[in-house]
């Protein structure tokens, strides 16, 4: 997932091989979390929906609506109206809301949940019982704010990522977790990360703001390198894996716990 509401880069990022186009609507709350934070609000509008679909051939249209409020039914149906293929269900802390989205999205296109606060992880065997969920993203900046960590890969260390993904999983629910740097980049490196992702049987991650920050990077000839080179790295990464053996992913398991345990100052041995 690729998240912009810029036709050129949406093309762009769909030729490199970008499976969905990422629109972000999400406003309501989101400043009180996450304002004092380096994170991206994105300030899309609801227009960008019908603008974005108007380009896209073969990547789907991904739109992240606003947590359940008093409008809901009405952007969700806006936004389904204007091509969204798949929506996004934000900051949801209970069955309640799920039902409600699911409710409203009404089988019209595809319905994916933001797993990213403490109470849904906690009552996941709840939310998992509502029928028509199609994805299941689990979203470690909120998720690690909402337990008080300092770091969101903490939430991959600790098993609760793989908590959430098995459970997910028996369901027979798609799921994904978290965003990804360029390979050879990130605190935490973004090969270490993929090859949790291949270990926990994910199909689906975000590219970061680093993969490639058209904040930073305007011209679009060099954004049209930046995705090329990314993507087919990935993807040449992914086919590696394929490969791997079991003891593999247990060694790149303990180094991820390492490597998180380093960057928030703590340096105990690991034993797995």
């Amino acid at each position: 997932m690729y998240i912009t509401n810029q036709q050129d880069v949406a093309k762009i990022a769909e030729k490199s091989g970008v499976d969905w186009i990422f629109i972000d609507l999400e406003i309501n709350g989101k400043e009180d979390r996450q304002g004092h934070l380096d994170t991206v609000i994105s300030r899309h509008s609801i227009e960008d929906v019908k603008k974005i679909n108007k380009v896209l051939t073969s990547a789907k249209l991904l739109v992240r609506v606003n947590p359940i409020y008093e409008g809901s039914k009405k952007e969700i149906n806006r936004v389904i109206n204007d091509g969204a293929d798949i929506v996004m269900l934000p900051f949801f802390k209970n069955k309640e809301d799920v039902k409600k989205f699911i409710d409203y999205v009404d089988g019209r296109c595809k319905a994916c949940l933001l797993l990213e606060t403490p109470e849904a992880s906690e009552d996941i065997d709840s939310i998992l019982s509502v029928k028509g969920i199609d994805y299941i993203h689990i979203g470690l900046n909120d998720l690690h704010l909402g337990y008080n960590m300092k770091f969101m890969f903490e939430l991959l260390a600790d098993g609760t990522v793989e908590m959430l993904c098995n459970k997910i999983r028996q369901k027979g629910i798609e799921y994904g977790f978290g965003g990804i740097a360029q390979l050879g980049e990130g605190v935490l490196r973004a090969e270490k990360i993929i090859t949790e992702h291949y270990r926990l049987s994910s199909s689906m991650v975000i590219l970061s703001r680093s993969f490639c920050n058209v904040n930073k990077v305007s011209d679009l000839k060099e954004v049209e390198e930046l995705f090329a080179k990314g993507i087919k790295d990935v993807r040449q990464f992914e086919a590696e894996l394929n490969n791997k053996s079991e003891g593999f992913y247990k060694a790149n398991q303990l180094e991820v716990i390492q490597k998180v345990l380093e960057i928030v100052g703590e340096k105990e041995k690991v034993v797995i």
